[in-house]
């Protein structure tokens, strides 16, 4: 890469070389194994659609044939590669500074979709589109700290019209032993991974999804972590005064109880809005510190509201730093589909969802691990921002990554696609005269 960039061929080969080398046990054959690295490649390569056609032809393969193999048949253990990717990522982005520590994030995300045959796919709301519409939804777990923030984990939502339906789970081959869950205890089954596996992490931040549920606080607390959790404003809780809406609750502070404070960083400056921290359930809670949180913007005066428990008391800014972090699982749903293809898709099953998530989770633990390491790595010019995984992205595709593959294998594609496209057109029309 260019000059002053420690990102070059030779440091990205070997850090590639060393996390496939840490995920090669996980392959049963080294032929998945190889596919597997020129599919993760293919995920990087920023390529127009990103499929297993897509892949395939840049990966130098005659059909897809191999690619969808790997997502569908081959042996490998995708849970497994999802546990090396939350260690890899662990040990570059440390345990958080001494103020915060380091949080889990968790939210969830939806995909489009059409049809009725792609697991988990429904018709639900999702914030992809902001209403109800055909899409499969899953919730996933972002771990922060002062070094960056990464994707760790993830769970596939399946709703109940899925879950007590027979002939749909064995269309999509849906495990036995799986059954209904609704998102948070999704997120309650991931924080509990990420803990057992030694995972040294202070917080859990959520939105009202996940700040709404008491066995997610329960077992917050149960594990002496503490939470900053998003509330509805209707959302009541225990005060000196009797029980309170959050909302009222508000609107009893004194002028004195709010603090500007800024919530961290972003992409036009600080963050900043008025904050207030109450103590609630007074003598009510066997142990920690139990309050909520309450954030005022600045102009507007508009309230959002945050459930909170730590284990020994901390200061107003530390409980504000967490909230605050909550966007860091924005970013990496922005970056996992902008930069890894989280989004793009096109597989039905319930193995091939998972085998597809863990090679995003691998292409995107890659930029995350780069980037996080990147400013010890070198002294960036000055007037400069570190290197960003939106940055290092464009330099792998357009220096390292972009395909150089002679004219008679594009035509071979060109080929292939329109005569598979043929076929299925065919098939259509033929099944469209087909009386009924």
């Amino acid at each position: 890469m260019a000059a002053g960039h420690s990102v070059g061929p030779a440091r990205w080969q070997a850090d590639f070389d060393v996390l496939m080398g840490r995920v090669a046990g996980r392959f049963a054959r080294v032929e998945p194994r190889r596919r597997a690295a020129a599919f993760v490649m293919g995920l990087l390569a920023r390529l127009p659609r990103t499929n297993c056609w897509t892949i395939a032809e840049y990966a130098g393969d005659w059909t897809p044939d191999g690619m969808q193999h790997l997502l569908g048949r081959a042996v490998w253990d995708a849970e497994a590669v999802r546990e090396d990717v939350r260690g890899y990522l662990t040990e570059h982005l440390g345990d958080g500074d001494a103020g915060v520590g380091a949080v889990l994030v968790v939210d969830e995300t939806g995909d489009l979709k059409k049809g009725t045959c792609t697991v988990g796919v429904q018709r639900q709301y999702t914030g992809t589109a902001g209403r109800i519409e055909n899409a499969q939804v899953s919730v996933w777990l972002t771990i922060a700290t002062g070094r960056g923030h990464g994707l760790i984990d993830r769970a596939l939502y399946l709703p109940r019209c899925w879950a007590g339906d027979p002939a749909r789970r064995a269309g999509a081959g849906v495990p036995a032993e799986i059954g209904f869950a609704t998102k948070p205890q999704l997120a309650r089954q991931m924080i509990a991974r990420t803990l057992d596996a030694g995972v040294r992490a202070s917080w859990v931040t959520g939105d009202e999804v996940y700040g709404a549920d008491p066995g997610l606080r329960t077992e917050c607390e149960r594990r002496g972590i503490g939470y900053v959790l998003a509330v509805a404003r209707a959302h009541r809780v225990d005060t000196s005064a009797g029980p309170l809406r959050a909302d009222a609750l508000s609107l009893r502070l004194p002028a004195r109880a709010w603090q500007r404070r800024s919530a961290g960083p972003g992409a036009k400056g600080h963050r900043v809005y008025d904050w207030a921290l109450i103590d609630i359930n007074p003598g009510g809670h066997p142990s920690g510190q139990p309050s909520m949180l309450i954030r005022r913007h600045c102009r507007t005066g508009e309230r959002a509201y945050y459930r909170c428990w730590t284990p020994t008391p901390v200061p107003l800014s530390t409980v504000v730093g967490v909230a605050g972090t909550r966007w860091a699982v924005e970013e990496d749903f922005q970056t996992g589909k902008g930069l890894t293809a989280l989004d793009e898709h096109q597989v039905r099953t319930w193995t091939s969802w998972h085998c597809w998530t863990a090679l995003v989770m691998l292409a995107h633990a890659l930029l995350t691990a780069t980037a996080a390491t990147e400013p010890t790595a070198a002294s960036h010019p000055a007037g400069q921002i570190p290197l960003t995984r939106n940055e290092i992205s464009h330099l792998l595709a357009v220096l390292i990554l972009t395909p150089t593959h002679t004219p008679p294998h594009r035509l071979h594609w060109s080929t292939w696609r329109r005569r598979h496209q043929h076929r299925a057109r065919t098939s259509h029309y033929q099944r469209q005269a087909t009386p009924q």
